[in-house]
């Protein structure tokens, strides 16, 4: 097990406001993130250092000791901390949030200079995102699906569409008449043999794509896995093959005709965009910067 600082930090917050609950309210994250950091440095350690009560976290000689050892440590990193930003062209805050590649690429990378804060980006599985966020270490995630975390909350800013598209030289003609027979048994059959993109890390829209349209899981694999999405317009620019994917992801290139877009399914295949973020948070202005950015350009 690796140590990790901020469960010294949330130690002391415990010590000093007395209770898990107002110690989250000092470190503006959840009590079951304040209840986690604290159950990992007792681990760390293997020494108890609260006794748990109803009203109040008594802390054990142990704990005493400990708290001892890096109140004065901690008081000296802050200040180092705060040292620090000051010395750059103004003291900013730091924002931390979590997204895919594609959405960062697609929406956010063109901005990061313009910004009046820091920013540390994110990648990962939304899971992951909804637990990092819960628990203090990001500040805002971009998620189609919501955590059941009731320190969080969700607010819906679009919409994402699943299609089915395919590079330019593919001939499609013989999809087109299979779909407008609404020969269902046979699209599905034709597009198993054909050559397909995926990406390693999330085959996810390609599941739910056939599951909604097929009503079957897909049984073949992927001819190409590339490292992301951004990858698989790339490949099949000019090119021959198929892969569903966000519309908002190739929509450039759909415009432009170097990707064609084939289906969107029967039903449609959409999902709905949030914006994930803690109740409390002291980074309200910053998040609300980020937000407008997102909005604006998935007008």
């Amino acid at each position: 097990m690796i140590l990790n600082l901020e469960w010294f930090r949330t130690f002391k917050a415990i010590y000093e406001a007395g209770t898990l609950s107002a110690a989250a309210d000092v470190l503006f994250i959840s009590q079951p993130g304040v209840s986690l950091h604290l159950n990992s440095l007792e681990a760390y350690t293997g020494y108890k250092l609260f006794d748990r009560s109803a009203r109040k976290m008594v802390p054990t000689e142990r704990g005493k000791v400990l708290y001892n050892f890096i109140v004065e440590p901690l008081s000296k990193l802050q200040t180092a901390e705060q040292l620090f930003h000051k010395s750059s062209k103004a003291d900013r805050p730091t924002i931390s949030v979590g997204m895919c590649f594609e959405t960062f690429q697609y929406t956010l990378e063109e901005h990061i200079a313009k910004l009046p804060f820091n920013l540390i980006i994110k990648f990962g599985e939304y899971p992951q995102m909804q637990h990092d966020l819960d628990t203090g270490l990001l500040d805002l995630i971009i998620t189609p699906s919501k955590g059941d975390q009731t320190n969080l909350e969700y607010r819906p800013f679009s919409t994402e569409k699943i299609v089915l598209i395919a590079g330019s030289r593919t001939d499609t003609r013989q999809l087109s008449q299979l779909l407008k027979d609404q020969k269902i048994d046979e699209t599905r059959d034709w597009l198993k043999q054909q050559i397909w993109y995926s990406t390693a890390a999330d085959m996810e829209h390609l599941k739910n794509f056939w599951l909604r349209n097929f009503r079957k899981h897909p049984d073949f694999k992927p001819n190409y896995i590339v490292p992301n999405i951004s990858s698989i317009v790339r490949c099949l620019s000019d090119g021959e093959g198929f892969s569903i994917i966000p519309d908002f992801l190739c929509r450039d290139s759909i415009e432009d005709g170097t990707i064609k877009l084939v289906w969107e399914g029967s039903p449609k295949l959409e999902n709905t965009l949030y914006f994930g973020t803690r109740k409390k948070t002291i980074y309200a202005n910053e998040i609300e910067t980020l937000e407008k950015i997102f909005r604006q350009k998935w007008v």
